[in-house]
This record gives structure tokens, C-alpha cells and sequence, in this order.
């Protein structure tokens, strides 16, 4: 028996705000038995900036979450704790591999009711950290958001954190859009699943235009030297100084080491569903699909062992939930593929994987700007005693200069240093960056119907559209004052830590 259409309203979603609060994050906990964690946020970024916020967290007394009465309360309890245990680990010379109880103890009791790690996630950086400037104006407009906690206190973090709310807000609408798709499909209604397959494209597009905007007030400086370093986790950081993760203390006899990958946008539910209701698939990096499997009645495979099936992890637990229910409903994909002879149907799909594609090209490009160049500015740093004037290596928690619009000359130490200059290339998640967003682009594109697209990047240029509509493109940088590196936008990045990341789409 195929399952029942999910309900949002089952899994906390709603049709305005999609996998956002249906209303804005709390911007204090009320309750005075939480005032040293708000005052402590509340002076975060100066703390960090005099080494000092690790001495203000062993202050802290030992509260309980008993006292948080609401999901709301919880949610911003989840956020500032994720915030602590950040700063803590990272915002000193050197990494710290020890949480005190005072972090760990009502943070890992928190992760357990909310179904989430205990990290600083992309619900804690994102989902649950905004509010409105004005009530009555949209939150899919970053211009009308501000962050509740930010690590440096720039307008440029906020900034990056608010383009993913944005996009969350504007996507929201798509999600019962698509859910109506997939019950005309089931009803055989054509003419239905053809426009919303028409509606889903523009709205995509819409979100590829929000993306852009990243450049308006995010230097890529700004967010490779002081913001990125802050959102690493602890998987697999030895070089970084967390050799075996970092030991959550909570007195207990069955304490221990936990390793937990960082913030990314992979963890954005409303990506993922995308792909679910468009039968894209992902595999592991290097990996392709065995055209021996076939997916039964349409439905999404079992899961694989990849990066994107592990950021799941770090959702929400009913936005997992979600998306578990998702894949077990034949998807779009084998509905327009028993169609073939409908081009109209065809074609709607298929604009509906190219503006996914161009989401996709454009957060590559991103990457390309905020990581690949600023990463390989600062490995040239370390070779070349001239480039070190132009190339910013500079501690995390010491005098990051984050407001100056040149970049300082170099020197210093810590994550955003050395390490960062030898090791930046990879994601938060461990993923090779480029090979793995021009995967995740490839894969996009392979699932087309009728005239089917280019498997892999042949050309920068931009072909005609197909019978079907399809825009043909490989085009990766579409900014015209961006230098690719000499290693080639999807060169094959080697290097072996996962020092942080702009999050991968």
C-alpha cells in the first residue's frame, strides 16, 4: 500500500513559513533563571574578541532546561547553547577539546528532546536566529531580518545567516505546492501537476536570484578568515586540534569524546525535499548510479551512505521525519516519465531541474569566491613572504580586524591561519568541495526526461534550450570579475580536514 500525502501540520510545518517557526524566534528567554546564558550572548563577540569567553562560560552556573515551558523556548535555549559551545571550542589560540557541564549538560539533554545534535547546526545559525524588523513586511526579504547571536558581530555573518532565511521563507510555498503535485499525479490530473511543475521552476528561480544577493553584504574575506572557522564541527579535526572530537563533560561515568560535523545548508530541509519530489539522487562523491537498481513504483531509494543522507542527522527531528515520509511516495519524476509523449509535461519537469541546476551553479560560484580564493590566497601566503601582505591569515579570536575593507597583512596562528591555508578546500561536512557541488549539479541534470542533458561540464558556454525547453549549461561562474584558480574550478581538492564550510546546497 503506498502511504498517505504528508501533512505539514503533522510534522510542525506550516504552508507560510515552511520549515521556519510559523512564528519568529524567541529574542530572549523571559525567565530570570536564565539570564547568565543571555548575558553572555548578549557580549559574545567582545568576549571572543578578548579571549575571554571561555573563562565567562567556566563561570556559568549549571542550569537545568527543566524551566524552558514552550518548543519556542527550547528552540532558542538549542540556538545560544550551540553559540557557547562554538566559541568555546574555537574562539582561543588554540582549539579547545574539553565542554564544561555548564555547556554540556543542558545542551545534550535539549538535543535529545529536540531530535538534533548537539552543535551548532543550520537550525541553530538560521532556522531558529532571526527575527523581523517590521512585523507587517515579509521574511523572505533579507533586507527586513536581522540575526538574533552572531560569533563576530559583523554585518557580513548576519548577513550570510539571513540569505538561508530568506530562501526558507520564499521556498516555503512551494512545499503544498508540490504536495498538490504529487495528488494530481496520483489522481492523473496532468493539467494540475503541469502547473505546478510551472509555478515550482519560477519559484526556484526566485531562490537563485535571493542566493546572489550573498555578495551585497558578505565580503568573501570577511567569511573565509572570521566567520567560517567558527562554524566547523568536530569530525575528524585532528589537524585543528581536535584529535579524538571534543569530550562533552557532564560528571558522568559514561562521558565521552563525541564527533559531530559543523553547520552546512545541506542540512536545509527544504533543499533536500526538492530533490525527493523531483526523483533526484545523490551518490557518494565519485560515485555513480548503478543503472542495474531501479527505484520501485518511483519512490526514493533506500538511503546511501553519502554526505547529504548524514546531514540529515542534523535536521530537526520531525523535519527528518518529513523527509523520510517523502521518500517513501512515488515522486514527479515517474509520473512525467510514463508520460513521454506529453512535451508539455516534459517540459515543465524539466525547467523545474534547470532552475535547480542554476541554484545549484550559482551556490558553486559562491563557494568558488567565499573558499577556493581566499584559501588559495592563503596557501600562497604561506609559501611566498610577499603574498602574505595581500593574504589575510589571521587567528580567529585575536585581532580579526573584520571591519577594515582590505584585508590585514599576515601572521598569527589558530584555525583560520596555517591550517586553514593548507586544509580550507573542504566543506563542513568533510566533503571535497567542488567535486562534490559539481556532482550534486551533474546529478541534478541527469534525472531530465526525452532529450536528456550532458553528464559532465564540457564548456563554459551557454547552449540553446532543447525540444523539451531544457536550458543546456555548463557554465560554473556566472560573475564576470571572477579568476578561476589555475587548478580549475572542479579540480580535484585533496586535502584532508573539514575546517568549517560555506554549507552545500
Amino acid at each position: 500500500m503506498i502511504p498517505s500525502i504528508p501533512k505539514l501540520e503533522d510534522y510542525g510545518l506550516s504552508a507560510n513559513y515552511g520549515f521556519l517557526p510559523e512564528h519568529p524566534p524567541l529574542t530572549r528567554l523571559e525567565n530570570p533563571y536564565y539570564a547568565p546564558w543571555e548575558t553572555l550572548l548578549k557580549n559574545l563577540g567582545t568576549l571572543i574578541r578578548a579571549q575571554k569567553v571561555r573563562e565567562s562560560v567556566n563561570a556559568l552556573p549549571v542550569l537545568t532546561p527543566d524551566k524552558l515551558v514552550s518548543e519556542a523556548e527550547r528552540r532558542r535555549a538549542y540556538m545560544m547553547l550551540g553559540f557557547m559551545t562554538h566559541a568555546y571550542v574555537w574562539g582561543g589560540v588554540n582549539a579547545c577539546e574539553r565542554l564544561p557541564p555548564a555547556v554540556s549538560i543542558p545542551f545534550l539533554r535539549l538535543s535529545e528532546t529536540l531530535g538534533i545534535p548537539p552543535v551548532a547546526t543550520y537550525a541553530a545559525v538560521c532556522l531558529w536566529n532571526y527575527r523581523l524588523r517590521d512585523l507587517n513586511k515579509p521574511a523572505d526579504d533579507p533586507e527586513n531580518l536581522e540575526s538574533l547571536l552572531t560569533f563576530t558581530g559583523t554585518e557580513d555573518e548576519a548577513w550570510f545567516y539571513l540569505i538561508s532565511v530568506a530562501i526558507e521563507a520564499r521556498g516555503a510555498p512551494t512545499i503544498p505546492l508540490m504536495l498538490e503535485a504529487m495528488r494530481a499525479a496520483r489522481d492523473d490530473d496532468t493539467q494540475t501537476v503541469k502547473d505546478c511543475l510551472n509555478i515550482f521552476s519560477s519559484r526556484i528561480e526566485d531562490l537563485t536570484l535571493l542566493l546572489k544577493r550573498m555578495y551585497e553584504k558578505c565580503r568573501p574575506h570577511v567569511f573565509y578568515f572570521g566567520i567560517r572557522p567558527f562554524l566547523a564541527g568536530s569530525k575528524r579535526m585532528a589537524e585543528a586540534g581536535l584529535p579524538n572530537g571534543v569530550f562533552y563533560d557532564t560528571g558522568s561515568d559514561d562521558d565521552c569524546y563525541r564527533e559531530y560535523s559543523g553547520g552546512s545548508n545541506a542540512q536545509s530541509s527544504l533543499i533536500q525535499a526538492f530533490d525527493i519530489i523531483l526523483g533526484v539522487e545523490h551518490y557518494p562523491t565519485g560515485q555513480k548510479k548503478d543503472p542495474a537498481i531501479s527505484s520501485l513504483e518511483g519512490t526514493a531509494p533506500p538511503p546511501k551512505h553519502n554526505f547529504i543522507q548524514e546531514m540529515r542527522k542534523y535536521m530537526p527531528g520531525p523535519h527528518r521525519q518529513f523527509l523520510e515520509h517523502l521518500c517513501l511516495i512515488p515522486n514527479i519524476h515517474s509520473y512525467t516519465e510514463s508520460r513521454l509523449d506529453d512535451i508539455e509535461m516534459c517540459t515543465a519537469y524539466n525547467k523545474c531541474l534547470g532552475a535547480l541546476e542554476q541554484l545549484r551553479a550559482a551556490h558553486k560560484a559562491i563557494v568558488a569566491r567565499y573558499i577556493i580564493v581566499p584559501a588559495s590566497q592563503a596557501k600562497q601566503a604561506t609559501l611566498d613572504p610577499e603574498a602574505s601582505k595581500t593574504a589575510p591569515i589571521r587567528n580567529i579570536a585575536g585581532s580579526m580586524a573584520l571591519e577594515s575593507e582590505s584585508p590585514p597583512a599576515g601572521g598569527g596562528h589558530g584555525l583560520a591561519s596555517n591550517e586553514a591555508a593548507k586544509n580550507g578546500l573542504k566543506g563542513t561536512g568533510g566533503t571535497q568541495l567542488m567535486p562534490f557541488l559539481e556532482q550534486s549539479r551533474v546529478e541534478t541534470l541527469a534525472v531530465a526526461v526525452g532529450d536528456r542533458m550532458p553528464t559532465k561540464t564540457e564548456s563554459i558556454k551557454r547552449h540553446p534550450p532543447n525540444c523539451n525547453g531544457f536550458v543546456r549549461t555548463c557554465k560554473v561562474n556566472e560573475f564576470e570579475d571572477y579568476t578561476p584558480p589555475a587548478a580549475g574550478m572542479a579540480g580535484s581538492w585533496e586535502d584532508g580536514s573539514e575546517i568549517g564550510g560555506l554549507c552545500s546546497y
